[in-house]
């Protein structure tokens, strides 16, 4: 909370917002430092994923909480208002209700940090730099199952050095199209962690640029890629990452779905060619990776190509990357599943037969109880999604755009057809805020707990 302060070197006139982040950030750390105190041990030892579930919610509401502070002493936001921005930020959503040509540079940068260090993880941040907790189960709490080495913090670490690659690489790229120094930065990091925020009002489509789009693009890619896939591919091992079906989905899906879009959508509303081919193929990318960057309004398409976005946005990035959504791996693993099943009616009936996809280098093998559990997880998310979209559709607005606005916040996406502002409903509010938690940290995680914390508070 106190990194945005750095750009007071730059910004002096703006010195006297100081205090909205050294208050919370104060209090952080003497919260931190009192629980420390009393709960310390001396014996250390590894963490179930009960009690790994309960530091995840846990820490995620506190940070949410305080990080919401800013908003509400800088810019006035209401509390409604001002824990939505910082829920959207840490949860890489980009759904926001701040006037950002109203805002000053220290609330700009404070918004793509909460993504930047949102899209990492406060376990992985927490593993990589403190001693903490013992054990994976942290790690695989909050949705990074997969490690990059077997040690667990060398592995966090790992994933930070990448991270980090990406945002010095992605700014000097930026600066390089023609962005000044300080929208590089925010820009860097809100793609990177497939986040969306923007300093300008019509985020990437402020610039009209080729070499800006070209920029963006990649950047989003690498946020929506696996950590692991992403450490295959800089160590020159293209062949192992190219088994993975996340990459073969998402190869598949991209080309198919801009074109689609650039046929059915795109070549009837933009003047020329180029230009419809930018928009089909960069609004592909942003909501299948859900980053949330725009190049164009979407009040004017019509419906096939809003129930297209819709799709992309619920299935999703990769798993253990930055980006929301079901993910890429469930997707394939259901498809592989029905492929399976069809297989399995011309076997022999002795005939066992070992199912599995490519993670890395290594076979996944998929049993019936994974495909159980990955079916059950997809039921919670669609459900979810049909009732949040109708809790915002009870407010008056339109159907096509409540089913649009939620599979934005449910994804942690970051689009919208101009349903989230500052004059939205605190119904609707709420109900995004609820499902960019559910969607970033994912449901069983939270479901875990929440139950294990009743638990524990309830008396015997």
């Amino acid at each position: 909370m106190l990194s945005p302060l750095l750009c007071l070197f730059f910004y002096p006139e703006e010195i006297k917002q100081i205090w909205g982040l050294a208050v919370p950030a104060i209090g952080l750390a003497a919260l931190g430092v009192f629980l420390w105190f009393v709960f310390r041990k001396r014996n250390d030892h590894s963490l179930d994923i009960q009690q790994s579930a309960v530091i995840v919610v846990l820490s995620w509401l506190i940070v949410c909480l305080f990080s919401a502070w800013p908003f509400m002493a800088l810019q006035k936001l209401s509390f409604t208002q001002a824990v939505f921005e910082s829920v959207s930020g840490w949860t890489t959503t980009g759904l926001s209700v701040v006037d950002v040509e109203q805002s000053s540079n220290l609330i700009l940068l404070w918004r793509s940090i909460m993504q930047l260090a949102g899209g990492a993880g406060l376990a992985i941040i927490m593993l990589a730099t403190i001693v903490g907790p013992v054990g994976s189960a942290v790690g695989i709490a909050e949705g990074r199952s997969q490690q990059l080495v077997p040690q667990v913090r060398q592995s966090a670490r790992l994933v930070m050095k990448i991270y980090a690659a990406y945002a010095i690489i992605g700014t000097i790229a930026y600066y390089i199209a023609g962005l000044d120094l300080f929208d590089a930065v925010n820009h860097t990091f809100a793609a990177i962690s497939t986040g969306g925020f923007s300093t300008k009002v019509d985020s990437i489509g402020h610039w009209n640029s080729i070499s800006v789009e070209a920029v963006t693009l990649p950047l989003m890619i690498l946020g929506n890629l696996n950590f692991l896939t992403a450490y295959l591919l800089f160590h020159g091992q293209t062949k192992a990452a190219s088994k993975n079906g996340e990459v073969r989905l998402m190869l598949l899906l991209i080309p198919i779905c801009a074109v689609a879009l650039f046929f059915l959508v795109c070549t009837s509303l933009y003047p020329t060619l180029s230009k419809s081919v930018r928009v089909a193929v960069f609004e592909t990318v942003t909501a299948l990776t859900t980053t949330g960057f725009s190049t164009v309004g979407y009040g004017s398409w019509n419906s096939f190509g809003f129930l297209l976005m819709i799709m992309l946005m619920l299935i999703g990035g990769g798993t253990c990357s930055t980006a929301g959504g079901i993910k890429q791996y469930r997707i394939y693993v259901l498809y592989k599943s029905f492929v399976w099943e069809i297989k399995r009616f011309f076997l022999p009936r002795t005939a066992v037969s070992e199912n599995h996809i490519w993670q890395g280098e290594q076979k996944d093998f998929i049993s019936d109880g994974r495909i159980k559990q990955i079916g059950t997880f997809v039921f919670l998310y669609l459900a979810t999604y049909i009732i949040g979209s109708l809790v915002i559709a009870s407010t008056g607005i339109g159907l096509k755009e409540s089913l649009f606005e939620f599979a934005s916040a449910l994804g942690t996406v970051g689009l919208s057809v101009g349903v989230t502002n500052s004059h939205a409903s605190p119904v609707i509010l709420w109900a995004e805020i609820f499902g960019m938690l559910l969607g970033r940290l994912e449901f069983f995680v939270i479901i875990t707990g929440t139950a294990k914390l009743i638990r524990d508070i309830l008396p015997k």
